[in-house]
């Protein structure tokens, strides 16, 4: 009786932790689903800012149908939906997953236009004359990423519907890097480590063409060379500044004159 009464007990508390394991597992009610299925409800989530739940349908897409029509979509609107809930490495990393597995998609440069815009900043320009944040001052990285993508996406497809938009976006990201080129070149400067300053001024007048920096540049290159008694130089630096800005309003103001929000490029339309 006593090991009849030993096994009962066993067999009966297998039953209970087999029952716990099975009422504890989250039942997927997608398991089912077919791709429409799945892609449908993603698109749903979607339209109701659902990120998260989005991101779960999505990735059932790609997961259960891999290198299919419908995979591919869902890596594009993953991107978009990482993008949109404020992930951008994230959707760095879907992107060029996508870019790396189908390079030749239609898709590709609407992915090359999203990897741009996922770390295009000019909101920081056109809140900056209430706030006072000069975009050129944050961390460049970003910025030269969107603009390798930028210029990825116009120069292999010039005539996609995004290639206007993102020429525009180049126009502002060239001269906000040159601005932080100059914000550097002047900071070297201010600590008299001319030489540095001057490599900096140069890299402006040699990588970017007709930036406003280029003014402050030429200043900084001419200061620099006066400061290390190299009156060659100084004035070869002053002449082409006279002959480019011959009203240079660092002449009056020097370095730490006022400047305005329209010295670098806000356009404020993209953003209504």
């Amino acid at each position: 009786m006593k090991r009849l009464y030993r096994s009962s007990l066993i067999i009966l508390s297998t039953a209970i932790i087999a029952a716990c394991g099975t009422f504890g597992k989250d039942v997927d009610e997608t398991k089912d689903w077919t791709a429409t299925q799945l892609y449908d409800a993603a698109r749903e989530s979607v339209r109701g800012s659902e990120w998260k739940s989005a991101r779960r349908y999505l990735a059932a897409v790609e997961s259960r149908n891999p290198y299919s029509s419908y995979a591919q979509q869902a890596l594009i609107d993953l991107a978009y939906v990482n993008w949109k809930d404020n992930e951008p490495e994230q959707a760095t990393t879907v992107i060029n997953r996508f870019l790396s597995l189908y390079p030749n998609h239609p898709g590709t440069d609407y992915m090359l236009y999203l990897k741009g815009m996922v770390t295009f900043t000019p909101p920081s320009a056109f809140l900056s004359s209430y706030t006072g944040q000069d975009p050129s001052e944050r961390d460049p990285k970003g910025l030269r990423q969107s603009y390798a993508a930028f210029k990825e996406l116009v120069e292999r497809y010039p005539e996609s519907r995004y290639a206007n938009d993102a020429r525009q976006r180049l126009i502002w990201l060239v001269s906000t890097i040159a601005d932080n080129e100059a914000n550097v070149a002047q900071y070297y400067y201010s600590r008299q480590a001319y030489i540095a300053a001057i490599n900096r001024s140069q890299t402006i007048l040699r990588e970017f063409s007709g930036v406003q920096a280029a003014e402050r540049a030429l200043f900084i290159m001419m200061k620099s060379y006066e400061a290390l008694d190299m009156p060659d130089q100084a004035a070869d630096a002053k002449r082409i500044l006279d002959q480019n800005f011959p009203d240079s309003k660092y002449y009056q103001y020097g370095l730490e004159g006022p400047r305005s929000w329209t010295d670098w490029f806000s356009p404020r339309s993209w953003f209504r």
